[in-house]
């Protein structure tokens, strides 16, 4: 009896992972999404340190700083093309609501890795001046805004 109940047990465990898997693998370009929206939040993550810094809602910290500024330099100069699939943006099919991503991006790809590039130089300018004070921490933020604002205000639908 226990054998028969550890078996149904363990079919049903089985059955209701894969149901979850075939869940999960239903909106085309899911773990691509996935992957970006993460990689986003890391990038949001380490630019509020900065932020909350800049303006004077966090105790500037300059290894902190220093911390955050070289974490987004470094995301900034992961390989991450694999999360950008042409056809994985807003407009397509049973994508509505899943991305903000404009189909602009594979139309004007070249401008996307330019505006790209351009918020990396931004970054290298914040890592290199981030522990070296508060001064240089908000001499640095504009440009890495308007880098962070380059490819949102072109390539990334407005949040509702």
């Amino acid at each position: 009896m226990k054998k028969l109940l550890l078996v149904t047990l363990a079919t049903i465990a089985l059955g209701a992972t894969a149901l979850v898997s075939f869940a999960q693998d239903e909106l085309p370009f899911q773990n691509e999404i996935e992957a970006r929206q993460s990689f986003m939040h890391i990038l949001r993550f380490n630019l509020g340190i900065l932020g909350a810094m800049a303006k004077g809602e966090a105790p500037y910290d300059a290894a902190q700083a220093s911390a955050a500024a070289n974490n987004l330099l470094a995301a900034s100069k992961m390989s991450n093309s694999a999360m950008w699939p042409a056809g994985s943006d807003m407009s397509a099919e049973g994508l509505e609501g899943a991305t903000a991503a404009k189909p602009d991006i594979w139309a004007s790809m070249p401008s996307f890795g330019e505006k790209g590039h351009a918020l990396t130089e931004a970054l290298e300018g914040m890592a290199a001046a981030a522990g070296d004070g508060l001064g240089a921490l908000r001499s640095n933020m504009g440009a890495v805004g308007d880098g962070c604002k380059g490819c949102h205000e072109s390539f990334r639908a407005p949040e509702d």
